[in-house]
């Protein structure tokens, strides 16, 4: 379920100092019923990129893959760590010496830390450069679940009108259908 910015901005999240110049696209509460220590188990999950997407969603992510191919937008020039710098290089000492976790095997998302309530990842492009959060929250019932929030910054006029036209895509089609994805791979690892 979508929730409203304030789900994430009013938390004491590592990644507000980290990315203060990176908007806050949308959170969304993952279907992630656990404990207080299970975000370990949630990023796991997530890194390995088990579980397929539905036929309309495979078509979406087909499609951008290949206007990404044919238009550059993906190009290793494009990526973190050549047009744009890892979040890495704003890490504080504790994090840095921390774990950074896993990077997600199904999309170029590379991890740049992790702790025992947030892992953020992070993946850049020719139109955007982009922070997939995820935090462990308690629930109002006493447990926790996820929740993911997107940061993203924009690479110019191109950049920011790509968000603009992939928003109304991303908001009824692919992050539903991911946080269905995450929830249907949550309850198999639990039986």
């Amino acid at each position: 379920m979508r929730l409203p910015d304030t789900a994430h901005t009013t938390r004491p999240w590592r990644i507000h100092t980290l990315a203060p110049d990176f908007r806050l696209e949308d959170v969304w509460e993952l279907p992630t019923p656990g404990g207080p220590g299970d975000l370990a188990r949630l990023v796991r999950q997530m890194s390995t990129g088990e579980g397929r997407f539905s036929g309309a969603t495979r078509a979406l992510f087909a499609l951008r893959w290949k206007l990404g191919e044919l238009f550059g937008w993906d190009r290793p020039e494009t990526r973190v760590g050549a047009r744009v710098e890892t979040l890495r290089n704003r890490l504080p000492a504790d994090l840095c010496e921390g774990p950074s976790g896993p990077d997600l095997a199904a999309v170029p998302f590379t991890s740049v830390y992790l702790t025992d309530t947030e892992w953020a990842a992070e993946m850049a492009n020719k139109t955007v450069h982009t922070v997939m959060h995820i935090g462990w929250v308690p629930g109002p019932s006493g447990g926790h679940h996820g929740q993911m929030a997107v940061l993203v910054k924009p690479n110019g006029l191109f950049g920011r009108a790509y968000m603009a036209a992939i928003r109304p895509f991303r908001h009824l089609v692919v992050d539903p259908a991911l946080v269905r994805l995450i929830g249907r791979g949550w309850q198999r690892r639990a039986s």
